[in-house]
């Protein structure tokens, strides 16, 4: 009687090295995750940006206050938005951080 042969065990980065279609699969799924964590965020981002003028169109009071020689809109789109915009920036790079590490983490399991 002969034996039966095990199958070849195939490491999952072996997959993505050899460009086969599961290392395809593998590689999309990472992307996906990625593309949607960074729509998420450009959608909180032009919402809250573009919801600035409508804030000011609706208020137009609070939008003419002056602080000394400006505008307190044009302290808010030139002064404020960017410590937003750096804490999104911030985290986009921790979400896609944890994404590539929950990936790199599946690669080896497998």
């Amino acid at each position: 009687m002969g034996a039966s042969r095990r199958p070849e065990h195939r490491p999952a980065t072996r997959e993505i090295d050899e460009q086969t279609v599961v290392g395809e699969v593998y590689l999309t799924a990472l992307l996906r995750s990625q593309l949607r964590s960074g729509l998420a965020l450009l959608g909180v981002v032009l919402l809250g940006l573009g919801g600035l003028p409508v804030l000011f169109i609706l208020l137009p009071e609070v939008a003419g206050y002056r602080v000394g020689p400006v505008t307190v809109a044009w302290l808010i789109l030139g002064v404020a938005v960017f410590p937003g915009l750096l804490v999104a920036a911030w985290w986009q790079v921790r979400t896609a951080e944890r994404v590539e590490r929950d990936f790199t983490e599946i690669m080896r399991r497998r």
